[in-house]
């Protein structure tokens, strides 16, 4: 059985997650504490860091763009990151912004502060970077309503990673409660038919130790 080696929390494991199953594929879940740095998940990935995709091969591939697109090559059936050259390059655009831009300024604001500092012993939050993360996320959130104004999906009529990417880390701040959907309801419209997609379905059972999600995280009809 295929390995992927994850934290709850992390945007780029549940990246991963959500593209395994719609590729269809069958993997167990491996919670790493990476602050602990442990010799055995160094040796597959030196950089320390989630996720990370054992195959049943023993193959080893770490980072979520590398990982996704290592799936769309070898699983190539249900295609991920478009099958034009056109909607590749809009899919991989977009799935960047997500992962860079949008989690620099909103996720790692919050979930980091929040969640992660706790859990790895580093302090109380950062008031200043709680609040930043709190006005950014409208932002991004217009940014998804202009998206989905013209187009079906993110990058444009097929479910692609781009709304893998945006919906992981979405997933990520709703579980803490700091997604403002009432106040962007095309966004949560879209975040709706993701969550109902049977691939995300799973996500909506996380739970951490000591920090339960809002009631309508895994609502579907939220």
């Amino acid at each position: 059985m295929r390995v992927l080696f994850h934290t709850i929390l992390s945007p780029f494991s549940r990246k991963v997650r959500i593209a395994l199953g719609e590729k269809g594929l069958d993997f167990d879940l491996m919670a790493e504490k990476v602050w602990e740095r442990r010799d055995e998940f160094l040796a597959l990935n030196p950089a320390g860091q989630v996720p990370v995709l054992v195959e049943t091969t023993g193959f080893v591939v770490s980072d979520s763009s590398v990982i996704c697109e290592y799936l769309d090559e070898v699983y190539p059936a249900r295609l991920l990151i478009g099958s034009t050259p056109a909607g590749r390059a809009e899919a991989r655009r977009l799935a960047a912004w997500f992962d860079q831009k949008f989690h620099a300024e909103v996720t790692q604001n919050l979930v980091w502060e929040r969640v992660t500092k706790r859990l790895m012993g580093l302090g109380e939050p950062d008031s200043a970077h709680i609040r930043a993360g709190l006005l950014n996320i409208n932002y991004h959130l217009d940014y998804i309503t202009y998206l989905v104004e013209e187009r079906r999906w993110l990058a444009g009529d097929d479910f692609s990673l781009a709304d893998i990417a945006a919906a992981a880390q979405l997933s990520c701040l709703d579980y803490v409660g700091d997604v403002p959907w009432e106040d962007h309801p095309d966004a949560k419209d879209w975040y709706a038919r993701v969550k109902s997609r049977p691939s995300f379905r799973p996500l909506l059972a996380d739970h951490i130790t000591g920090l339960r999600p809002p009631v309508h995280y895994a609502d579907l009809d939220f």
